[in-house]
């Protein structure tokens, strides 16, 4: 995504969740700093493969997952969202990326850097404190942010872990995104969010409206990216993306 079509996107966040753009530069330019001690990577140190799954911390997870297990899907470039990286050390999948602001389960995201993960870390206003903790303990960690980019720090749009991740598959020259636990409806998971008592429940008003930004940018990018975007997930219709059962990926093998 060009930033001249992001800035209006962004800004409309910026109101809508009454965030601050100075607290998220300011997280972007501690990260930069972060990663230019620790030499973090740019794009071109990730896996470039022309088929991805993608996949959030949605109800459908772990089903989809399950039946993942059938198919060879060693061909795809495997982009785990945050917390949805605990399902698939869970079901034996290791991811090749990581999307992430560091609110997953921690000591996941670290399992899955030792087993051969490429972090893909975010920063916004919240989470200074997460990057000052965490980043100088990482390795293999590329940055991002929603505002402007700085040094190592790129900006291809996306708000939530799982969009951005669609975004990412994007900008890495992907042309076939297949959507896992990506269900952009009311409820939220305890992979989203650790601390939750069920396994999932309603979500509250906040996460609901990240939900609703998510499916709109995943539409934006199915208008106006050259990318196939399908969805094995269920849920919500999303516009532009075509809905398939998972055994029809074979159908995208080659």
């Amino acid at each position: 995504m060009n930033l001249s079509h992001w800035m209006p996107w962004y800004q409309k966040i910026l109101e809508d969740f009454g965030f601050s753009q100075d607290d998220d530069e300011t997280s972007a330019q501690l990260l930069n700093q972060l990663l230019t001690i620790r030499e973090g990577l740019s794009p071109g140190d990730i896996p470039v493969k022309e088929k991805a799954l993608v996949f959030g911390a949605g109800p459908s997870l772990k089903r989809n997952l399950q039946q993942l297990k059938e198919l060879d899907i060693d061909t795809y470039l495997i982009i785990a969202a945050d917390g949805a990286t605990t399902a698939l050390l869970e079901e034996g999948f290791t991811p090749d990326v990581v999307v992430t602001d560091l609110d997953g389960k921690m000591e996941n995201i670290y399992q899955a850097q030792r087993q051969g993960a490429v972090l893909v870390v975010h920063a916004h206003g919240d989470n200074l404190e997460k990057l000052k903790k965490h980043v100088p303990r990482l390795n293999k960690v590329l940055g991002t942010t929603q505002s402007r980019p700085v040094g190592m720090v790129y900006n291809w749009g996306g708000f939530t872990d799982g969009d951005r991740a669609v975004f990412l598959a994007v900008e890495l020259g992907v042309k076939t995104i297949i959507l896992a636990g990506m269900d952009f409806g009311k409820n939220t998971t305890r992979y989203s969010r650790p601390d939750l008592a069920s396994e999932v429940a309603e979500a509250d008003q906040i996460k609901k409206l990240k939900l609703q930004y998510a499916k709109k940018l995943v539409e934006w990018v199915a208008e106006n990216e050259d990318a196939l975007i399908l969805n094995i997930s269920g849920g919500e219709t999303i516009e532009g993306v075509k809905d398939i059962p998972s055994w029809r990926i074979k159908e995208y093998q080659s």
